[in-house]
């Protein structure tokens, strides 16, 4: 008889998110239904496990990633900002996303002739297939193209090549360290066509305002536009992440999406994005925009 699986983020029940580091002070717990997976990859924690109200969970270092009932909230956001802020994206490229759901979002655009991405961790991959196949679904696409290394060393491989990148990573502690930091931008910059745009992951403006600010400034050193948009998606830490939102067009306006479709077609695409939230998730509060200016 096999025994059952066993993670120490997991106690009496209940799966506990705790970071002294991102977030002290507060814990997302979620009610734990049964561990699916526990692995240690070469490069991080692995733990999957079905929740009683969220679906299947993914969890990289003790941090949740993706949970089936909300994960289109950020898989759409990150992905639609950019790819409808430039004029005709036909080349793609997704630096982590190893769960697939990037993948998913880049493939609803018809101008899209070739998606590549690129994961330190092939192990995301594999388990993202077996315990979350409504966001994998995409890796059998003909236009998909999977790399396995290290985002960082891959991009120095290109100049010009792709319309749209979107950094899809984990938080900057281990593997997705340097995936926040000016020699990264210049990198995606280099590697961006040019009207390219990128997304990346953005913190929490209720959490991360010094690391966002300091994060702006480096954008800024690269790239002539910069913005910061958000979205809401409850099992995130403060239940908000952010996006920075760069582009090598100094006359671009990414808070106007340049490319939409109708209100019927969008209600069959997308479960958060639509056009009227791509121009409100710029709209910062008070505090956040000041501090940001």
């Amino acid at each position: 008889m096999t025994s059952a699986l066993s993670h120490p983020t997991v106690k009496d029940g209940w799966f506990s998110e705790v970071s002294n580091t991102m977030w002290p002070g507060q814990a997302m717990n979620l009610r734990v239904d049964k561990i699916l997976h526990v692995e240690q990859s070469k490069n991080q924690d692995i733990l999957v496990f079905k929740s009683t109200e969220y679906g299947n969970v993914l969890v990289l270092d003790g941090v949740i990633q993706v949970t089936e009932r909300d994960e289109f909230a950020y898989q759409e956001m990150i992905t639609h900002l950019a790819m409808n802020s430039h004029p005709n994206p036909k080349k793609v490229l997704v630096i982590g996303g190893g769960d697939g759901g990037v993948l998913r979002e880049i493939l609803k655009h018809e101008t899209v002739e070739e998606a590549h991405l690129c994961d330190i961790d092939d192990s995301v991959i594999k388990v993202s297939k077996k315990y979350l196949p409504e966001l994998s679904k995409s890796y059998d696409d003909p236009k998909v193209h999977v790399h396995i290394g290290d985002g960082f060393e891959f991009l120095k491989k290109y100049q010009n090549t792709f319309d749209v990148i979107i950094t899809d990573s984990s938080d900057p502690e281990g593997p997705a360290e340097s995936l926040f930091q000016e020699r990264y931008f210049k990198l995606l910059s280099d590697a961006l066509t040019d009207k390219g745009v990128m997304t990346t992951q953005g913190e929490c403006i209720w959490l991360h305002l010094p690391l966002i600010k300091e994060v702006v400034s480096d954008c800024k050193r690269v790239f002539p536009t910069v913005d910061y948009a958000y979205c809401t998606i409850p099992t995130y830490p403060s239940g908000q992440i952010g996006f920075m939102v760069c582009s090598k067009d100094p006359q671009a306006n990414l808070k106007k999406p340049l490319r939409s479709v109708g209100s019927a077609q969008e209600k069959k695409l997308y479960k958060y994005y639509n056009r009227e939230i791509h121009e409100a998730s710029f709209i910062l509060p008070t505090f956040a925009k000041t501090a940001l200016e």
